[in-house]
């Protein structure tokens, strides 16, 4: 007579996790490996987050992206041992898998040699601290501001109000200006030229009381001006003036453009223009 087996939880338990999922000799993975691995990523992802939180409590505001951007890297990589680390201790031979594998990682070397490139000059930048969010650089004859640093990319946006995307290998290959690193404060100049005979003293007090109604134009360093040449048509100056206002120099020295313009005419004081004189000869004199 055939006795019925009982049912028993424990013997059903221990099937399912036995259950193969992949198995080719070499290598051979069921639920119960399946099932470690997911639950040691998901307490190696809290343990990364608390991490996280923890150190970029008491960071500024630029350091913390800086912090997470590279985190974010590292935490990839903390995860690819942490799977190398479980499958071996589940008993997957890791050697296999990867000479398994060998092709494709080669294959991925080679496509994704520009993206790792970029990785790793976005480190330098990052750690080397050569740009901060909110800095002006001039890149390829392109001026912009840093609002973005990622691990590939750098995000930036010009006076025109365009997005600049900048490969992070640039930073690393290329000349960059950067003009706010060292102190937000730069020196812009107006050039200027007035008649032969005008009063070179009174005229460059009028250039640096004209600077120093700007509302963008710093007081301390009080802006100056140079008697630079005597041109061909005119005596030539040049107005120094300080801003921190830096992404917004080409609209500060329209406005004192106009500025010197309309107290020059009020003063009618003459801007020369080019003259050329022509001599004819008559050979019939």
């Amino acid at each position: 007579m055939n006795q019925v087996k009982e049912f028993s939880f424990k013997d059903f338990f221990s099937d399912v996790l036995n259950t193969s999922i992949y198995d080719n000799g070499d290598i051979h993975i069921n639920v119960k490996t399946l099932l470690v691995l997911v639950i040691t990523l998901l307490l190696t992802n809290l343990f990364l987050r608390a991490i996280r939180l923890i150190v970029t409590k008491r960071l500024s505001e630029d350091y913390k992206q800086r912090f997470r951007t590279v985190f974010g890297f590292l935490k990839y990589i903390i995860f690819l041992l942490v799977i190398i680390t479980t499958l071996d201790a589940s008993g997957i031979k890791i050697t296999a898998l990867v000479a398994a594998s060998a092709a494709l990682f080669v294959g991925l070397g080679f496509g994704l040699q520009h993206l790792f490139e970029d990785v790793i000059s976005g480190i330098v930048v990052i750690s080397d601290k050569s740009i901060f969010l909110d800095d002006i650089i001039t890149i390829e004859g392109v001026e912009a501001k840093i609002f973005e640093i990622n691990l590939r990319t750098t995000k930036a946006i010009t006076q025109d109000n365009k997005i600049l995307i900048i490969p992070n290998h640039k930073f690393v290959t290329d000349v960059v200006v950067n003009w706010t690193q060292n102190n937000p404060t730069v020196r812009e100049e107006v050039n200027i030229s007035v008649a032969y005979g005008t009063d070179v003293d009174k005229f460059k007090i009028l250039l640096e009381e004209v600077a120093l109604k700007h509302d963008k134009v710093l007081k301390d360093p009080k802006p100056f001006s140079l008697f630079e040449y005597f041109g061909d048509s005119g005596l030539d100056f040049k107005l120094y003036f300080f801003t921190k206002n830096t992404f917004e120099v080409p609209v500060i020295k329209s406005d004192l453009r106009f500025a010197i313009y309309n107290e020059v005419e009020k003063q009618k004081i003459e801007i020369p223009f080019p003259q050329r004189v022509v001599h004819v000869k008559n050979e019939n004199i």
